[in-house]
C-alpha cells in the first residue's frame, strides 16, 4: 500500500530539478518578449485610439439636427430623419448604383490586371530589366490624381472640347470625334482604365511577392513532366496565387461602398453632366457638405457606408470560408 502511494505521489507531484527550472526560464524570456512587443505596438495602439476610435463619438451627428452654435453633444436629436432624407431623396438610387458598378469594375479589373503583370514579370528572366520594369509599373500609383486629371485632359481634350490626342488619332482613321467631357457614357470604363494603370503595377508587386514564395520544386516538377512556361504559368502560378487573391479581394470588398474620391473629384471636378454615371457618394457627401453645409445628413451617409461595408466584408469572409476554406483569412 505504502509502495502505491509513493508511487501516485511521484506521478502527481510537479517536477522539479532541472526540468522545472528550464521551464520557468523559458516562461521568464517569453514574458519579457511579449512585454518588448508590447511596447513596440503601444505608439501604434495610441495613435489609432486617438485618430480612429476616439473620433467615433461624433457618430451620434447622424442622428441630430446639427448646429454649429449647440456643439455635437447640444444639437437636438431628429432620430432617423437624416437617413430618411438621404434615401428617399431622387439622388440616392443612381448614386448606390455609380458607386458598386465602379467599385466593382475598379476591384475585378485591377486584381485581374496585378495578377497578369505578375506571372509576366516573373517570366523576364534578364535581372536588370526585370527589375526596371518593376519600377516602371510601379510608377504610376504615386502620381497624383490632379496630375493624372491634367493628362487626360491633354489626352481627351479637357472640358471645353475639339481637339486632344484620342480625337486626333481617332479622326487620322477616320473615325468620328467626341466630345469627351460632355459624354457620361464612356466614363465609367475610362476611370476603370486609370485604376488599372494607377494600381496594377502596385498590386503586381504584391503577387509577384507571392509568385517568390512558390517552392522550385514546384516548377522543376513540371518541367520534368514537360510542360511549357505558359503551362506552367496557368496550371500552377495561377492556382497558387488564390489565397492573395482572396485576402485582397475580401480586403476590397469592405470598401465597395467607398467611391475613389481623390481621382474621382480630380477627374470630374462639378462638371453636372458626367454625373449620371461617375458620381458616386463620396463626391456627393463633400458636395453636400460644401454647398449646403448639412452634416448631420453626410455624416448618416458616412455611417451608412461604414455599416454597409462592414456587413459586406462579413459575408465575404463567410463564403470564403465555405467554399475555398483553405485560403480564408479567419
Amino acid at each position: 500500500m505504502s509502495t502505491l502511494q509513493t508511487r501516485h505521489e511521484s506521478q502527481t507531484s510537479p517536477p522539479s530539478g532541472p526540468p522545472a527550472r528550464r521551464r520557468r526560464t523559458r516562461g521568464k524570456v517569453a514574458a519579457r518578449t511579449s512585454w518588448s512587443l508590447g511596447l513596440l505596438a503601444l505608439p501604434a495602439v495610441v495613435f489609432f485610439l486617438i485618430f480612429n476610435y476616439l473620433p467615433m463619438a461624433g457618430l451620434v451627428v447622424a442622428f441630430k439636427e446639427f448646429d454649429v452654435n449647440l456643439g455635437i453633444f447640444g444639437s437636438p436629436w431628429n432620430g432617423l430623419e437624416n437617413f430618411a432624407y438621404f434615401l428617399e431623396s431622387g439622388d440616392a438610387a443612381r448614386i448606390l448604383f455609380n458607386t458598386l458598378f465602379l467599385n466593382v469594375l475598379f476591384l475585378g479589373a485591377t486584381l485581374a490586371a496585378g495578377i497578369i503583370l505578375a506571372i509576366m514579370l516573373n517570366e523576364i528572366r534578364g535581372t536588370f530589366f526585370k527589375r526596371a520594369s518593376q519600377s516602371v509599373v510601379f510608377f504610376p500609383y504615386f502620381v497624383s490624381p490632379v496630375v493624372i486629371s491634367i493628362i487626360l485632359q491633354v489626352l481627351l481634350a479637357g472640358a471645353s472640347g475639339g481637339g486632344g490626342a484620342v480625337n486626333d488619332a481617332m479622326a487620322g482613321f477616320g473615325l468620328p470625334t467626341v466630345d469627351w467631357y460632355t459624354e457620361p457614357g464612356p466614363w465609367p470604363w475610362i476611370l476603370t482604365v486609370v485604376k488599372i494603370w494607377q494600381l496594377g503595377g502596385y498590386l503586381s508587386v504584391i503577387f509577384l511577392a507571392a509568385i517568390t514564395g512558390i517552392p522550385e520544386e514546384v516548377y522543376e516538377a513540371g518541367m520534368i513532366d514537360g510542360a511549357s512556361r505558359a503551362q506552367m504559368a496557368w496550371r500552377i502560378t495561377l492556382p497558387l496565387l488564390k489565397p492573395t487573391a482572396a485576402v485582397l479581394l475580401v480586403l476590397g470588398v469592405g470598401r465597395i461602398f467607398y467611391g475613389d474620391f481623390g481621382t474621382i473629384y480630380a477627374i470630374i471636378g462639378d462638371n453636372g453632366t458626367l454625373f449620371e454615371n461617375t458620381d458616386v457618394i463620396d463626391t456627393y457627401v463633400f458636395r453636400a457638405l460644401r454647398q449646403l453645409g448639412d452634416f448631420g445628413t453626410t455624416a448618416a451617409i458616412g455611417l451608412f457606408q461604414s455599416i454597409v461595408g462592414f456587413v459586406l466584408v462579413v459575408i465575404a469572409v463567410l463564403i470564403q470560408r465555405k467554399y475555398s476554406k483553405e485560403t480564408s483569412i479567419l
